[in-house]
This record gives C-alpha cells, structure tokens and sequence, in this order.
C-alpha cells in the first residue's frame, strides 16, 4: 500500500535525502549564566539546573532579572528542544514558552531556521542519539562540537510535516496503551500482595516455629580467587523490589566472602537494600551486605520460605529491628528468631503455585505484562528509526 509519506518522497526526493551536519542550519545557544547568588529556593522563575532538567526545579530567580536576560541575550523560542548536554546526556525537553531559565553549557538548544528543520522533527531525531560524546572527564559531556558536527537527513518540510504527525499519533497511542498496560500490572502488583498476605496467614492449628529452627545464615568463607561476575552476588546485582539477580556483573578483587548455595535465600542486609531478595539457583559467594539464609528443615519447601521473606510483614520486621546510625543493618539475631508458619508439604506445593503464576505475570521481563511494555516500547522505535532513515542523495557534504 502506497502511504502518503511515500508519495511526498517520491514526489519531492526521487533521488535522495540530503544529509547534513546540524551545524550548517544552526547554531548551538545556551543562556546567559546565572551565579548562584543571584539564585533563591523561592521566587518568581523557575531555574533549571542539569539536576532539575525535566523535573521539578528547586531554584528560582527574580523577575527582573529573568525580563533583562531574556532581551539582552541567548533564549529559547517556544517549541525549541532543549538538550542535557552534561550528565544524562542527550535528554530533550520542548520549551513550552512559560517563564523558565536554563544553565549555561548545560542545558542547551540548536538556534536554527525552521525553514529548513522543524523542532519537532529534531525532537525526534534526537531521540537517535546522534552525539559523538565526549568523555574525557569525570562524567560524558556533549560539547558544541558534539552537537554541530552530528549529521542528520534532511527531506522537504513537507516530509518533515508528515513524519511528525505520524510519529506524533504512534507516541500518543504508544502512551496510552502503556498507560492501560502499568494500570494492569500495578492492580496485578496490588493483587499478588493481597492473595500472598492472604495466602501466608494462617490458623492457630498450623505450627509455628522460629526461621533459627528451620535454617540458619551462611558463615562459610569462599576466597575470592574462586569468584567471578557468575557466581558472586552482592546488594550491588540483586534487583529491587524483591526480585533477585538474573546476571552478575560483579568481580571481587579480594577478601574473604559468604558461601551460597542454590535455593539458600539471599536477602540485602543494608539499607536502603533490606527489600532486595533472592532464591538462589548457583552456588557462589557474597558479602556482609547480604545475608545468606539456608534451609536445615527438609520440610520446608525453599521457595514457600522465600515468599515468606518476600512479604511485606517480613520486610516490616526486618526494617523494625535493622540497627545502626548511618547505614543501618538488619539484625541477625532478630531475622533468625521471626516467626514462620509450617503447613503441610501439599499445603506449601499449594500456596507457591499460586504464587509463582502472579510473580510470572508481575516480575518477569521475558514474560507477562512488562513484556508487553517493553514490546510496545521496541515497537515504537523501530517504526521512528525507520521512518527516519533515508537513502542519501548524492551531493558533497561539507
């Protein structure tokens, strides 16, 4: 099927798409700087620091002064992109035309004609991540140069027009559905606490033990030279949100290490980590950060007890008793002495299927709703790359 936007190509580009360098059709600007003296927490203006770029800002700058820069020198016209240019580099925010001012070198924009490039349409170029960083410093910088010698398609301001809308419509029904989609897994979040609480609260009739009866914490040592990025798991690679670590990207370089073995439980063990968890399925080694629970109960199944310490209520107890001023640790002796339910063997097979078909759903990435997230996501920018990519038309460029 012939698209309108084929149409306009083939009408207005036959030959190609001519590439250029962004600057030949504009320049980069930035506002005059603004000391810090001449800042305040409260004010008239908004400042925005690379901190505060595209977030809430937290300084401010009188009236007066925002009236005279903004006549004397260098601001931006309503729709221009504004560009993180240290940091996260490369992050874009459409200036809306309401009262607001901006870092000097940091946050930055492409003074052009729009004759010849629409803002939008360098919005989404952007999005391409064209920038040759640079990174010679403590943290990447986009330098002017950066900017100006980065090279992008530039078709007739028709084509410009009808890929904008296009896009424009993909972003809209894109952001819908992930809407419609983060609603769905926050109710499945909310719904997979509910039934687990549910599930984990039982009768006076099932016993009731100590976590010291049924297991204890690993105090074996594994020496670092047997350690590598597959085997050793410290709070840096277990996720949040208790769910535990697919991939280690850790090396140590020495010390001693506690063991793990699979299906012991590793839990963080420093805040703000306490609610990091994980059944394991290798053996391998970690640290006093995390603390390392191994069954010695044969009936107790290892995956009932990790959505046990999966709970809230355990998360609860273990945040009620962690001690220390600075960065406060759980407490051994109290995660030892919590206390755990123990139904029969078919009751426990029960409960964790259960349980395991809403963490499926919830958690994990390869499956479930954040798949579909993540698809529709992927789907977006495929269909953006491809509309953005042309065949070159064959001219010098300077």
């Amino acid at each position: 099927m012939i698209t309108k936007l084929d149409s306009l190509i083939a009408e207005l580009c036959p030959d190609g798409v001519e590439y250029r360098k962004l600057g030949d059709i504009g320049r980069v600007a930035m506002c005059k700087r603004i000391m810090k003296d001449e800042t305040a927490s409260e004010g008239d203006v908004p400042f925005y620091k690379i901190g505060t770029f595209g977030k809430q800002a937290d300084a401010y700058i009188s009236q007066a002064l925002y009236d005279e820069y903004k006549s004397k020198y260098s601001f931006p016209k309503k729709g221009d992109v504004l560009i993180s240019a240290a940091g996260t580099i490369g992050r874009t925010v459409i200036y809306d035309g309401n009262p607001a001012y901006y870092q000097d070198s940091n946050i930055v924009w492409l003074d052009h004609d729009e004759n010849q490039v629409q803002n939008k349409y360098l919005f989404y170029f952007y999005q391409l991540s064209p920038w040759h960083i640079s990174t010679g410093g403590t943290i990447a910088r986009l330098y002017n140069d950066n900017i100006t010698k980065a090279v992008i398609p530039l078709p007739p301001l028709p084509i410009q027009s009808e890929i904008v809308r296009i896009l424009d419509n993909f972003t809209e029904l894109t952001a819908e559905l992930t809407a419609e989609l983060t609603a769905e897994l926050t109710a499945r979040k909310k719904q997979y606490n509910y039934y687990r609480g549910e599930l984990l609260t039982f009768d006076e009739d099932v016993p009731m033990v100590t976590l010291g009866e049924i297991a204890e914490y690993s105090k074996t040592r594994i020496g670092a030279g047997e350690l590598d990025a597959e085997n050793y798991v410290g709070v840096d690679n277990l996720l949040p949100d208790k769910q535990g670590k697919t991939t280690s990207n850790y090396v140590p370089e020495s010390g001693a290490f506690t063991g793990f073995d699979v299906d012991d439980v590793l839990i963080g063990n420093i805040r703000p980590y306490l609610k990091k968890i994980w059944l394991s399925d290798i053996t391998g080694g970690t640290n006093g950060d995390v603390l390392v629970v191994h069954l010695t109960d044969k009936e107790i199944l290892p995956r009932f007890l990790y959505q046990l310490l999966s709970s809230d209520a355990f998360f609860a107890f273990d945040m009620q008793h962690s001690k220390g001023a600075k960065m406060p640790r759980g407490s051994k002796q109290a995660i030892m002495a919590y206390p755990v339910p123990t139904p029969s063997l078919s009751e426990q097979t029960r409960i964790v299927a259960i349980l395991d078909r809403f963490d499926t759903l919830v958690n994990d990435i390869t499956r479930g709703l954040p798949a579909e997230i993540e698809a529709r996501r992927k789907q977006y920018e495929y269909y953006r790359d491809k509309l953005l990519t042309f065949p070159a038309k064959q001219t010098t460029m300077s």
